[in-house]
């Protein structure tokens, strides 16, 4: 069974009396849902409902264990040290333990709250390592699971990332950052962009426009590979055909994307 390290992310442990409160107010999960069984997938967005952080959460007994890009672990403690004002919260760097990912077979791991077709992902210490962030990629990839350099910071909606679909928001929870504008695109009839892998079939720069003939359909986001790379892409386009730098691309439907989109 595959069994990475997922040695782009790092973490950061959130103690004290008033922890969950604190994140409740802040991210677009429900916390009230967290349980040792039960990690969560979550955002920390912008006022308009921009993603700057892709985090995953889990529980540590009282604590709160934060997965996050391992490059943007600082900007995320100072973000939630400006926030926390008088509220009994610790933050401060987990090193005892690391991220991981499996998959392939049933795990005794939690499952990754995303999608259970990804497998499992948990925090824990050093292991025999069986596949590479490399084999990892060509995993998620054609499930639609972005990263959190395909996501950007303060560059995307939240729900352009897919995050209604990947369990990552929660909408009967109260107010958090962001929540008017995720709230009023939720209730739209459908998203006019999405991230999306798409499969390309010549060379390709990292942001190469995709083209539907004269029209742009999307970007490219990230980094390629294989023959794969995530894009933000217009869905009107999605049944045409598409081009990257003059080669065909064809747009790759995750199981969880809703046949009529």
């Amino acid at each position: 069974m595959p069994l990475c390290h997922m040695i782009n992310r790092k973490i950061l442990r959130l103690s004290g009396a008033d922890v969950r409160p604190f994140l409740q107010g802040l991210l677009t999960q429900d916390v009230t849902a967290l349980s040792a069984e039960t990690p969560l997938y979550s955002g920390l967005l912008s006022p308009q409902g921009k993603a700057l952080f892709q985090l995953f959460l889990f529980e540590d007994g009282d604590d709160v264990l934060i997965d996050v890009a391992a490059e943007q672990i600082e900007v995320l403690a100072k973000r939630l040290t400006m926030f926390r004002l008088r509220k009994q919260v610790g933050i401060a760097p987990e090193t005892g333990v690391a991220v991981w990912q499996q998959w392939g077979e049933a795990s005794r791991h939690p499952v990754d709250p995303r999608d259970a077709r990804a497998g499992s992902r948990f925090l824990g210490a050093a292991a025999v390592m069986t596949a590479t962030i490399e084999d990892w990629h060509a995993h998620r990839l054609p499930l639609g699971l972005p990263e959190a350099d395909e996501i950007g910071s303060d560059e995307l909606l939240w729900l352009e990332t897919d995050a209604r679909e990947l369990n990552g928001v929660s909408f009967t929870k109260g107010c958090y950052t962001g929540q008017e504008n995720t709230a009023r695109m939720h209730h739209r009839d459908k998203l006019r962009k999405r991230l999306l892998p798409v499969r390309l079939s010549g060379p390709s720069a990292p942001d190469a426009k995709i083209m539907a003939g004269e029209r742009v359909a999307g970007e490219l986001r990230g980094v390629r590979h294989g023959d794969l790379q995530m894009a933000i892409f217009r869905m009107d386009y999605a049944d045409q055909p598409l081009t990257v730098d003059g080669a065909e691309a064809v747009l790759v439907r995750p199981p969880w994307l809703p046949s009529e989109t």
